[in-house]
């Protein structure tokens, strides 16, 4: 099978990359990119474990292929810290422990950072709806809810990082 060289903006570094039209985004990022904090889970997007960021969007990349993300900025939830240190979201799930056994978290992670950046000031009910596209089967979900709660005050305040 041929390959295609895609383009890409990936966690604020430019990479070229040849790929075979069918990959999948998840595992161009885990197998080509030694990025491996996307979990594969239910591989027809209902779970979320597998969710990223391209182009300001939340999106399942267990059904997105990697020639789609040619010219587009994506970030990964290993992209989220800044020079060591944690993201709102990342700080709001450590300190309110919104994860269990921690297979969902990359993906509510990236989903409460796009979330967050297009709803800055939630309600919970806002939140719950919001992030209902990312499955848990261990939290309860309210501890996520707290945690996006607590991201979204910290991203108020003006010395944390809002992207």
């Amino acid at each position: 099978m041929s390959k295609h060289i895609v383009s890409m903006n990936l966690n604020g570094r430019k990479i070229e990359e040849a790929v075979e039209p069918r990959t999948l985004l998840i595992h161009f990022l885990r197998e080509k990119m030694n990025l491996t904090g996307a979990h594969i889970g239910c591989e027809t997007s209902h779970c979320g474990v597998c969710t990223v960021d391209i182009d300001g969007k939340s999106v399942k990349s267990c059904t997105h292929l990697a020639v789609q993300c040619d010219g587009s900025d994506i970030k990964t939830v290993e992209g989220l810290a800044n020079a060591g240190v944690l993201h709102a979201v990342q700080e709001g799930f450590y300190k309110e422990h919104g994860l269990q056994c921690g297979f969902c978290t990359p993906g509510m992670l990236m989903r409460a950072y796009r979330f967050l950046q297009d709803n800055p000031n939630p309600t919970e009910e806002q939140i719950r709806v919001g992030m209902s596209g990312n499955l848990c089967r261990c939290t309860g979900y309210q501890n996520i809810v707290k945690a996006v709660q607590h991201a979204a005050k910290a991203l108020q305040q003006p010395q944390k990082m809002a992207a």
